[in-house]
């Protein structure tokens, strides 16, 4: 019986997309305090690219609607990454996209473990 490595992509791709959000969310609180903190939108480049590895190898093996989720919410991500590296521009996408990544790696991961049992 072969064994698939789509379960660790899908752990991968939820664990990188919680840490995501939850840096997404919590950072802009702890620059206002006076720690000497501010943004770098290359960290969100880090979990972004670590996502979008875990999607490519996700995505040959899942549905038409989980691979769209990912597909989708992976745009959204870079999208806001990448204006706000290369046009210094802040959007609210990365957020839509962090959702979007955990609900697709959740579904696939239920889907892929309901097959398998």
């Amino acid at each position: 019986m072969k064994k698939t490595t789509t379960p660790f992509y899908d752990i991968l791709g939820i664990s990188s997309a919680t840490i995501c959000l939850v840096h997404c969310l919590i950072f802009p609180l702890l620059t206002v305090l006076p720690l000497g903190m501010s943004h770098n939108p290359f960290i969100d480049l880090l979990f972004a690219t670590i996502g979008l590895f875990a999607i490519f190898k996700i995505i040959k093996k899942s549905g038409l609607l989980i691979a769209t989720i990912l597909i989708v919410s992976m745009m959204l991500i870079w999208i806001s990454v990448l204006s706000e590296i290369i046009l210094d521009i802040h959007l609210d996408l990365i957020f839509i996209g962090g959702i979007g990544m955990i609900i697709g790696h959740l579904l696939n991961y239920k889907t892929h473990k309901s097959k398998n049992h």
